[in-house]
């Protein structure tokens, strides 16, 4: 349904933008689909944020595999770095495109909260990976993150709010992505995951272990979570199908940084002996 005066736009011209700006993965949920599945409160609810949302656009990019597997920190972090200021930029100009034509429209940026502000508070403005989830782009899977058929958990995530009414596309059935193979939850180096795969969903999540554990690393990158899942397309792309080298180079890990876990999970490793004794 289009606005007073407004120019029609359809899914598909609004996916051709998106995509001629750079977006690879685009999709549609109705904004009925937050209260209708109840998955997350009311806070985070598109007409909590603004009463006129009529249709969430969903919008991912790659991070690719290569650099999402580097031990390099800069590399690790220029990918990150860039894919936020793609994901900013596409959203922004998306948004105007609708703006144009005449249907109110806004992007919530991708995160941009800082380590610090999440320690104090590990909650967002509004979840990119639910509003995926309910877009068709993929489901939520063990561990949290949005798994796509395309990139697995490897990419990012961003938003656009708009008072355009169009047709949610089709969801992904739940558990015909993410089969809780759990490798996410063995892989984790911060050890922040934990859960009964055939009682919870998914795994319940410690995200301050998340954040605070990761300081010890000394800057070096983690994604652990995001490069052992063995879904995605881009798997076979980059021939990276085997994931027992993640778990050795898990090993040297805590072998080099010597870290010692707080005993708060049933796989905790504890302290490594001293190199003394």
């Amino acid at each position: 349904m289009s606005q007073q005066g407004a120019a029609p736009l359809t899914k598909a011209e609004i996916i051709a933008e998106a995509k001629r700006l750079g977006a690879e993965l685009v999709g549609f949920a109705s904004v009925g689909r937050w209260a209708e599945h109840g998955d997350l409160s009311w806070e985070y609810d598109p007409q909590r944020l603004w009463p006129l949302t009529k249709t969430v656009i969903a919008i991912s990019i790659p991070s690719l595999l290569p650099i999402t597997e580097t031990k390099i920190n800069a590399v690790y972090h220029a990918q990150y770095t860039n894919t936020n200021q793609l994901l900013d930029e596409i959203a922004y100009r998306l948004s105007a495109f609708l703006n144009r034509h005449g249907h109110a429209a806004f992007n919530i940026c991708r995160d941009g909260y800082g380590v610090d502000a999440m320690r104090l508070r590990p909650v967002a403005v509004f979840s990119h990976v639910w509003a995926a989830h309910y877009a068709g782009l993929g489901e939520v899977g063990w561990n949290h993150c949005l798994i796509t058929r395309e990139f697995g958990p490897r990419h990012r995530l961003v938003s656009v709010l708009t008072a355009l009414e169009l047709e949610g596309d089709p969801m992904v059935e739940e558990g015909s992505i993410c089969n809780k193979c759990q490798l996410c939850q063995k892989a984790c180096l911060t050890q922040s995951f934990s859960g009964n795969k055939h009682k919870d969903r998914r795994s319940n999540m410690n995200k301050y272990a998340c954040l605070n554990r990761r300081a010890k690393f000394k800057g070096e990158p983690c994604g652990y979570c995001l490069k052992v899942c063995p879904v995605g397309e881009d798997r076979k792309r980059f021939q990276s199908r085997k994931v027992n080298h993640y778990f050795e180079e898990r090993t040297a890990f805590f072998a080099k940084n010597r870290v010692s876990l707080d005993p708060v999970h049933p796989m905790n490793l504890g302290p490594l002996p001293s190199s003394e004794s």
